[in-house]
């Protein structure tokens, strides 16, 4: 495989490596992980129907969850077909694709610890402010959060793709990830990347440990308002509408700080691409799992829902 060059000597096109040193797997990890895309399209779209057509789950906490589940389907789908694509053969991408790429994937990406963080806040109020919750939620403010939240994914990759755009790649082409991240594009560069790196490193401290930090505060509190709860059944219903949300986050910022903040922390790079998985694909299936499973009242719309296109 030939790089690809312009007549400058920059390089127009890339290679995703992916996980190329097991050959021999490729095909078993292509059925795996269609079938986990196909289930993660399906049971996001599902909780996006179900809660759109129950008028009972026309509230805050659901309305947040449909823009969750959106916002996995659309991130998962910036960077799993591609990698399935390197599963049957050469995963080639131009530069502009790839810059587009991590464009679109960090974006969404920083929009859902935004989004989680405002669920958070959510289930804070809920729990801890009932008889206001109604007025403190209301339908512009839900809207409004939800809005920030996906700017804010935008203009912050947004001027790191412009710092991005500066660099020149002059060889070799080939990324070893199974999508354009950060650091196996940026380490490619043939110019001094350190403005982008130093960047993108205090973008990631501020756009993942404040909303983290938002997430952390809320639940100190649910936590203080739920133990002088005298009840225990009253208590477990109180945590039990948290857990899932806790689930999720876990699972996300753990990988997320873990390749953003403290790259150092991953000392090969099939671990980073095993950590990358766990936000590209695990999380995302989280989500309707865990919001179906454990939420009696999706499980009461489901089987109604259900009970009408059977009739």
């Amino acid at each position: 495989m030939e790089s690809v060059f312009t007549g400058n000597g920059t390089i127009t096109k890339f290679i995703l490596l992916g996980f190329h040193d097991i050959p021999e797997l490729h095909l078993l990890f292509f059925i795996v992980f269609t079938g986990v895309y196909a289930s993660i399209i399906i049971g996001n779209m599902l909780i996006i129907v179900v809660v759109v057509s129950s008028p009972r789950l026309h509230t805050p906490m659901y309305f947040f969850l449909v823009n969750l589940s959106f916002l996995e389907i659309l991130y998962t789908s910036t960077v799993v077909p591609k990698m399935l694509e390197g599963f049957l053969g050469e995963a080639a991408i131009s530069l502009a694709g790839c810059l587009l790429q991590f464009f679109i994937f960090g974006s969404l990406a920083t929009g859902e610890c935004f989004l989680l963080a405002v669920m958070a806040y959510d289930r804070y109020l809920a729990i801890c402010y009932p008889l206001r919750y109604p007025f403190l939620m209301g339908p512009k403010w839900c809207l409004g959060l939800v809005i920030t939240s996906w700017l804010s994914g935008f203009i912050v990759d947004g001027l790191i793709v412009v710092l991005m755009t500066q660099l020149r790649f002059c060889g070799p082409n080939y990324i070893d990830h199974f999508y354009c991240d950060f650091m196996p594009l940026v380490g490619l560069a043939c110019s001094d990347p350190r403005v982008a790196q130093v960047t993108t490193f205090v973008l990631s401290v501020i756009f993942l440990t404040v909303p983290f930090g938002l997430i952390l505060t809320s639940y100190a509190q649910i936590v203080v308002t739920v133990l002088r709860i005298p009840t225990g059944a009253s208590r477990r219903k109180a945590f039990s509408t948290c857990s899932s949300h806790l689930a999720v986050v876990a699972t996300f910022y753990g990988t997320l700080m873990v390749l953003y903040i403290a790259p150092s922390a991953v000392h090969s790079q099939i671990l980073s691409k095993v950590f990358a998985l766990l936000y590209t694909v695990v999380t995302p299936i989280f989500n309707p799992v865990i919001y179906t499973l454990r939420n009696k009242e999706v499980h009461q719309a489901l089987r109604k829902l259900l009970c009408l296109k059977n009739n």
